[in-house]
């Protein structure tokens, strides 16, 4: 158990630094293309984005680099359009309503999504947690948050986005353990109906917030590198995404992705001379003791769970002494496997696809 424990950490740890480097380079990449190269296409981009992991997942099944396992259809399709359409609306959302309050809307992201798994899930998050939350929320905020200009038009998407931005993401989470499907497993599936719905959209979308057309962009050399580049980061991009969800959670997800937004105004600071304020600073130390107080306060209630269990563990075994099938499952669980493998996930009552077919 403890070897385990010990390789799910490492893996945990892995993966967190690849969403963390991987993200933070699409960004610097991605700011290049846009501002330095006025590529301001942002839903087409994911969309070929998209089809470039497809793609690679493909040549990686082909090589028996990981194992095809289809499940139910329907959830599939849906997770992956529900997918596109969040990524859709957050772009919306951006082009309606001012930067402030794009930003505060990806910081509602984590109140939405501890309410919703607190509703469906009955999952408990301790005092200590919610403030550890509250302050990196607080930092995010000072050191992001410029303006707040609303209007009613950009209210509603943003809601919409806050929404169907948090169900995608505890849907990642809940099918990978429902199913036992990996993360990969799922990206290579979900991809398809992900890429079709941006697609579609993309370049009316794109069209309409740019007034300008994707394919009547002037597509230079330099254009084309950045946009290869951008494409080939977002494998690992994507990849890592999936990977953190499902061995982490969508909260611990959330708390990356402001890590990954006070990171990236530092590197946009110190390799792309962008203007820095003593808010930004205050702000990006404020949301780091944030982050540093969720993960003590997560790691610490981790290690206490096993140990509230231990006497639990021991009076169990000693009645199933009489019962051959508790010690059976002891006897699984001491040697890696799991006492609960056929315990039905309790899955949110606001989805109905996700029952198998």
């Amino acid at each position: 158990m403890g070897v385990a424990g010990e390789k799910f950490q490492l893996g945990t740890v892995g993966a967190l630094s690849l969403s963390v480097v991987s993200s933070v380079s699409i960004v610097i990449c991605n700011k290049a293309l846009m501002s330095s190269l006025r590529f301001n296409f942002a839903t087409t981009l994911t969309s070929w984005h998209l089809l470039v992991t497809f793609c690679s997942l493909h040549v990686a099944l082909c090589m028996k680099l990981f194992e095809h396992k289809p499940f139910d259809a329907r959830t599939v399709m849906g997770f992956g359009v529900l997918n596109g359409i969040s990524i859709g609306l957050l772009n919306l959302s951006l082009g309606f309503n001012s930067v402030g309050f794009y930003q505060m809307t990806k910081l509602a992201i984590i109140p939405c999504t501890v309410i919703l798994e607190t509703l469906f899930f009955r999952k408990k998050f301790s005092r200590n947690i919610k403030l550890s939350l509250s302050v990196l929320l607080l930092g995010v905020g000072v050191a992001t948050i410029t303006d707040l200009q609303l209007n009613l038009v950009g209210s509603v998407l943003s809601l919409l986005a806050i929404i169907t931005t948090c169900i995608a993401q505890i849907m990642t989470n809940t099918i990978q353990k429902k199913f036992k499907v990996s993360s990969t497993q799922l990206l290579y599936q979900s991809c398809p109906y992900q890429a079709l719905t941006l697609f579609l959209v993309g370049p009316f979308l794109d069209g309409f917030l740019t007034n300008q057309n994707v394919f009547a962009f002037d597509y230079t050399t330099q254009v084309l590198f950045f946009i290869v580049l951008s494409c080939l980061i977002s494998v690992s991009v994507n990849f890592s995404t999936f990977l953190v969800i499902g061995k982490t959670s969508p909260v611990t997800y959330q708390v990356l992705g402001h890590l990954k937004t006070c990171l990236v105004l530092a590197f946009g600071y110190v390799l792309l001379h962008d203007p820095f304020s003593w808010r930004n600073i205050l702000g990006i130390l404020i949301a780091v003791i944030g982050m540093v107080l969720y993960s003590y306060f997560c790691t610490r209630e981790t290690q206490q769970k096993p140990a509230e269990a231990s006497p639990q563990a021991i009076l169990q075994a000693k009645e199933g002494e009489s019962n051959p099938l508790i010690l059976d499952s002891l006897s699984a669980a001491e040697n890696g496997g799991s006492a609960t493998d056929d315990e039905p996930l309790k899955v949110p009552m606001w989805s109905s696809k996700y029952s198998k077919a």
